[in-house]
């Protein structure tokens, strides 16, 4: 017994001498990660010194400031405070700089850096990597493979079925709008947009759009008068209640838009003010809100400011599109900022994105 308890003890002091190196190494590798993180974000700091930012916390950033809710006004405060661009701080030492100038847009987009992997990676497993994902010479190859099947002759043949699906929406809207009563229409176009998917991409026949529903008894439903707001009108592009200068002008554009029966065929170039009215909803509500890169070699802004290699870039479509400095008023929506003759930065319109990938 006594041999077999002095066995027992010194098998659990050599535990406990293993916990104690454990333990030692793991206190030694945890100051090595501290000491390794404040020198990286001392360098960080140093490199981003010339760009300033709202005040960060040194371990949330500005995490704490942002919300989902509110992503959008915040981005627009930080336009108009800081030109051009400015850093935020993720967690740690996770930082990129936010760019919303166009001067320089037009430098990034202009090199060949690298999508950042943790930014993109989440996408993969939902789209695959595509063209949206792949970057390099095999992005240019795939995109090589597309372009044919872009050509304006290739599309033109599905701008009947396209027609069919608007015609099939407005229909219903003309049946609606006789009853005197409010018509939301975020539902309709996006069963619209569906229905012309599903016929151009997978030659679906007939129409797939859901019937509106009938009973208008419902809360919120125009027999009740809707929800808050009731009596105002709507400026919806088209509808009672847009502004008179979309009705007049796009008025003028209906009957060359309607001449065939088919919509936009062979029409584009005699419809401008419809073009610019898309661009000006692309303007405010860019498809691309945004696009990482990763500098793979030192950059120097038109202002004189740099970055080396190894910074994450941020480039803010909808932060550019909605600087004051670049379009006056941006809130506002105005499509005379695209009329024939006026005077533009090339890179102050990227709805979606421009440059190689």
């Amino acid at each position: 017994m006594s041999v077999s308890a002095l066995s027992l003890t010194r098998a659990l002091g050599d535990v406990s001498g293993l916990l104690q190196v454990v333990s030692l190494l793991s206190l030694v590798l945890l100051l090595l990660k501290a000491i390794q993180f404040y020198l990286r974000r001392q360098w960080l700091l140093k490199v981003f010194h010339q760009f300033p930012s709202p005040p960060s916390h040194w371990l949330c950033g500005h995490s704490l400031k942002f919300s989902k809710e509110k992503e959008l006004q915040e981005l627009l405060k930080r336009v108009e405070e800081f030109p051009c661009a400015y850093p935020r701080w993720m967690w740690g030492d996770d930082v990129h700089l936010v760019v919303y100038d166009p001067d320089y847009m037009k430098v990034v987009l202009g090199r060949s850096d690298p999508k950042p992997e943790y930014n993109y990676r989440f996408l993969v497993p939902w789209m695959g990597t595509g063209l949206l994902l792949l970057e390099g010479q095999t992005w240019f190859q795939h995109r090589r493979m597309l372009t044919p099947a872009f050509h304006y002759d290739i599309l033109k043949p599905y701008l009947g079925l396209m027609a069919d699906s608007v015609r099939g929406m407005l229909d219903k809207w003309e049946d609606f709008i006789t009853q005197d009563s409010r018509l939301e229409i975020l539902e309709d176009i996006s069963l619209m947009t569906l229905d012309t998917i599903m016929k151009c991409a997978f030659s679906h026949q007939g129409s797939i759009r859901n019937d509106r529903r009938s009973d208008q008894g419902e809360e919120g439903s125009p027999a009740e008068g809707g929800r808050a707001g009731e009596g105002k009108e709507e400026e919806t592009l088209g509808l009672p209640g847009h502004p008179p200068l979309c009705q007049s002008e796009c008025g003028q554009e209906r009957p060359c838009l309607l001449s065939d029966g088919l919509p936009f065929r062979g029409n584009l170039d005699q419809m401008p003010y419809t073009t610019m009215c898309i661009k000006e909803a692309m303007r405010l509500y860019p498809p691309v809100p945004l696009i990482s890169r990763k500098l793979s070699k030192p950059i120097t802004f038109p202002d004189g400011r740099s970055l080396p290699a190894g910074i994450k870039v941020a480039l803010s479509f909808y932060g550019l599109h909605h600087n004051p400095k670049v379009w006056p008023n941006p809130e506002v929506f105005d499509p005379s900022r695209f009329a024939l003759g006026s005077n533009q930065h090339s890179h102050a319109f990227l709805p979606f994105s421009g440059g190689s990938r």
